[in-house]
Parts: C-alpha cells; sequence; structure tokens
C-alpha cells in the first residue's frame, strides 16, 4: 500500500486548503516532468530550463524561512526553521551547483537569466509573504512549496519500500531533495503550524490565505508547464 505522507485534521483548515486547490495539485504531482524524471527519460534542455528558473527562488526562500525564524509565536517553531535554513545551504545549494556543471549551465545563466512570466509571479508572491510580517501568510507559501513537492517526490513509494530511483544523479538527486522521513517531518511541521495559526473569526484573512494558497498551487503546476516551452 502506499504511504500515508501527511496526516490533516480531519475537517481542518488545511484539508479545506487543500480541497480548493486539488485540481491543479493532482495535475502538479502527475506532471509529465515529474513522469519523466522518475523515468529518467527527462531531455537535459528541460531540467535545465528549470532548474536555472528554480534557483531564482533561492533568496526569496532563505527569507522567507528567515521571516518565520522573525515572525513565529513560539521559540521552539522559530528553532526548526533555523535548523531547515542551514540544510538548504549544505542540500539543496549543493545539489544545484552539481546540476549545473553536469548540464553545462553557464554562470550567467545561473545568476542572471531571463525569467519566465511563472517564475515572476512565484518569486513576487513569496517575497510578499517575506516581507507581510505574517506568520500565517509565511506558512502558506512554506507549505505548498515542499508539501506539493513531498507528494511527488514520494511517489510510488511504500511504508516499507521507496519508489526506485532514476540512475542519473540530476535526476535521483533533485528525487531525493524531495522525499525520506526526514522531509516528510519538515512538511508535516509545517502543516501543523499552519493549521494551528489559521485565523479563527476572521473571515477576511481567512479568505486571503485560502486564495494565497489556490494561487500558489496553480503557479507550482504552471512551472513544471513552461518547463517545455
Amino acid at each position: 500500500m502506499s504511504r500515508k505522507l501527511i496526516d490533516l485534521v480531519p475537517g481542518g483548515h488545511v484539508e479545506f486548503l487543500l480541497s480548493s486547490a486539488r485540481e491543479d495539485w493532482d495535475a502538479a504531482v502527475n506532471h509529465r516532468f515529474v513522469n519523466e524524471l522518475f523515468k529518467g527519460s527527462l531531455d537535459d534542455g528541460v531540467l535545465a530550463s528549470y532548474l536555472v528558473q528554480d534557483y531564482q527562488f533561492f533568496d526569496a526562500f532563505l527569507s522567507m524561512l528567515g521571516g518565520c525564524v522573525a515572525y513565529a509565536d513560539r521559540v521552539d517553531s522559530k528553532l526548526t526553521f533555523a535548523a531547515q535554513l542551514g540544510m538548504l545551504a549544505d542540500d539543496e545549494d549543493g545539489y544545484f551547483q552539481k546540476a549545473f556543471d553536469e548540464l553545462g549551465v553557464s554562470e550567467a545563466d545561473q545568476l542572471d537569466p531571463q525569467l519566465t512570466e511563472v517564475t515572476k509571479a512565484f518569486r513576487a508572491m513569496m517575497y510578499d509573504a517575506a516581507n507581510s510580517q505574517s506568520y500565517p501568510d509565511l506558512l502558506v507559501m512554506l507549505a505548498v512549496a515542499e508539501w506539493l513537492y513531498l507528494d511527488w517526490g514520494e511517489r510510488g513509494s511504500t511504508d516499507t519500500e521507496p519508489a526506485p530511483l532514476p540512475e542519473r544523479y540530476v535526476h535521483a538527486g533533485w528525487v531525493e531533495l524531495h522525499r525520506g522521513r526526514e522531509f516528510q517531518k519538515w512538511c508535516q511541521f509545517l502543516v501543523n503550524e499552519l493549521e494551528r495559526v489559521f485565523p479563527e473569526g476572521d473571515e477576511s484573512f481567512a479568505d486571503a490565505l485560502t486564495l494565497r494558497f489556490q494561487k500558489a498551487v496553480a503557479l507550482e503546476r504552471g512551472f513544471f508547464d513552461v518547463a517545455y516551452n
């Protein structure tokens, strides 16, 4: 049987958020890009284009994690985000540098590429959350960015056996970054925090967070789409 990845509060806020964006969520998790990544058949040009655009989120993502260190309402939560900052520096950035070398991506394309409209829109949403000084807004963006990737990264895995990895490092490394018990634990933490701090009795704020969640999921789907353009 397939693994149960994230525990949701039945009838809770996060369950509602997910159901409100389910079509785009499922389309992203089961995207052609993900299928080809797992098969090891993903074209190098498509992967290079995707990674170049994805790398442009790195600064904004770090800013969001830093915002959570600043604006989380509990010390233990702040410490969890601080630890995650260190992981990104060691693991994720290391993957990008090795993958860029293998795929022959120039330094200019790594640091200053022409951004797609999807990349511009998603990065703007990330910086907006980072500048909001709002812990719930930050959590919505982080939950989408991490949890959706866990969902596709664990595709085909069971409670006893992970799905087979593709042979090449550029494919397998990207999958490995988005699966496993530690990444699952991190995503569960984000979901739990979002459930805990989701506004009660503030319909306007709740609606704004729901819209942010839906837009972010739609952009994640679009981000896979645009890699083939």
